[in-house]
């Protein structure tokens, strides 16, 4: 990065004349230092937040007790400017108990989770012209070093770190999936003790950060990691069940396995589908029977809906996001044939809804590849051309030619029982000939239902 956007010049500019100092802190350094996109850019300073507001009142905002004012600047960008601060117990596991005002960035940096992300670059009059200068950068724990080592590492002692917000052991996670690191051991081992402690953290946060995992480039390893360390027993204990499960026929892998392996096969940049991708088969150990190759998985796709349903819940999901997981799961069994009526296509579709078809195909084509199969067949292929073509015919009554006002004009009849059921007929005689949907064939199929 050769220069800082013109919205933090103004903001280094304005604090730097009241007399303060900004600092630039956490995922921002880490993230120019490594040469990547900087989507956060967070500041630390030692003015207080009435004095920041008082350098910008007409475009800033306070509504909290640890010290962020959010500066709006440019394009209606929000800056978050935090007071330095010390924070002192943490009895939910989640916000300090005390927050007081720092007077130093060293005291700020010591409460800060990892050494990448409790990092600090000061902006002075002309910083924000240049790039940010390695030498120059206030770097207490170790941060530069493990960048360059691939390291996630917790600042001071693991267990202080993850006893004052359980959710940094699942961040811890999230950054290693997305940025390619490893954790490093000490670390790692604490969240091996606390990991049960995931459990004081709302759904809502967890969703935040698994979301992300799910999203990252080794989202396979960042679950096995997950698993290895406790975390994952918290918040998803049903996949626990599959580690070991053996399938049958075309299927190499235990169950465990081939979840990961579709989850690694998936296109889909929704995290929905992804979350399907983990889930579809869940409930395979819950409604196993037989042994060997005599072993059957019976209707785990329908109980395998009813269990996404209780990890929506712990999760937190939005009722959109609870219908397109409980649908994924529910239809993610379906036969590909060339032998297939239109009418077996549009039951397929109707199931999981036009609207998440194509999400379907991602997941479907991921299952494939997570079996061992080739991505595609000329089934398949066939399949996904048919679903195509019928979406261009009659779905359902409300794409007739002739609705519920035609009927009762016709037939002379009142709103009623029997206006839906001359429509679900004439759609019946559609469905099997969808030539037959022209108006005037129609109107004269109702006229001789006098």
């Amino acid at each position: 990065m050769d220069k800082w956007p013109k919205e933090i010049e103004k903001l280094a500019s304005k604090i730097n004349a009241a007399g303060g100092q900004l600092y630039l802190v956490g995922g921002a350094v880490r993230d120019i230092l490594m040469g990547r996109e900087v989507k956060d850019w967070d500041f630390t300073t030692n003015l207080e937040p009435q004095q920041i507001l008082s350098i910008f009142p007409k475009n800033s905002f306070y509504n909290n007790i640890y010290g962020m004012v959010g500066v709006v600047l440019g394009d209606k960008t929000v800056f978050e400017v935090t007071t330095f601060r010390t924070d002192y117990g943490y009895s939910d596991s989640r916000h300090p108990d005390v927050v007081n005002w720092g007077k130093t960035i060293e005291e700020d940096l010591a409460r800060r989770d990892f050494t990448i992300n409790a990092m600090a670059y000061r902006l002075t009059v002309n910083s924000y012209e240049l790039r940010v200068d390695r030498e120059k950068v206030i770097d207490l724990y170790g941060g530069i070093g493990d960048l360059d080592n691939k390291i996630v590492r917790a600042v001071g002692e693991p267990d202080k770190r993850f006893g004052e917000d359980a959710l940094r052991m699942l961040r811890a996670i999230r950054i290693a999936s997305e940025l390619g690191f490893v954790i490093e051991e000490k670390t790692f081992d604490s969240i091996v003790r606390n990991a049960l402690n995931l459990g004081n953290v709302s759904g809502e946060r967890i969703k935040t950060e698994f979301w992300r995992i799910l999203l990252s480039p080794t989202p396979v390893d960042a679950v096995k990691l997950l698993k290895n360390s406790g975390l994952l027993e918290v918040f998803i204990p049903e996949l626990m069940l599959a580690v070991g499960v053996k399938q049958k026929g075309h299927h190499i892998d235990d169950v465990w396995n081939h979840l990961l392996k579709t989850l690694a096969g998936c296109q889909s940049q929704h995290p929905i589908t992804r979350l399907a991708c983990l889930l579809h088969d869940v409930a395979k150990p819950m409604v196993m029977k037989g042994e060997g190759e005599a072993r059957t998985f019976h209707n785990h796709e329908v109980v395998g809906a009813r269990v996404a349903m209780k990890v929506a819940e712990r999760l937190k999901l939005s009722k959109v996001e609870r219908e397109m997981l409980f649908r994924l799961v529910r239809w993610h069994m379906f036969t590909a044939s060339e032998l297939q009526t239109d009418r077996a296509v549009r039951r397929i579709i109707r199931n999981v809804t036009p609207e998440y078809l194509q999400e379907l195909v991602a997941m479907r084509r991921a299952d494939r590849v997570g079996s061992g199969a080739k991505e595609t067949s000329w089934r398949w292929e066939l399949l996904k051309k048919r679903f195509d073509e019928v979406q261009k015919q009659p779905f359902g009554v409300k794409d007739l030619k002739v609705d519920g006002h035609d009927v009762m004009k016709i037939l002379k009849i009142k709103p009623g029982r029997r206006v839906g059921e001359i429509l679900d007929k004439l759609f019946a005689q559609v469905e099997e000939d969808p030539k037959l949907n022209e108006r005037e064939a129609l109107l004269k199929k109702i006229e001789k239902m006098i």
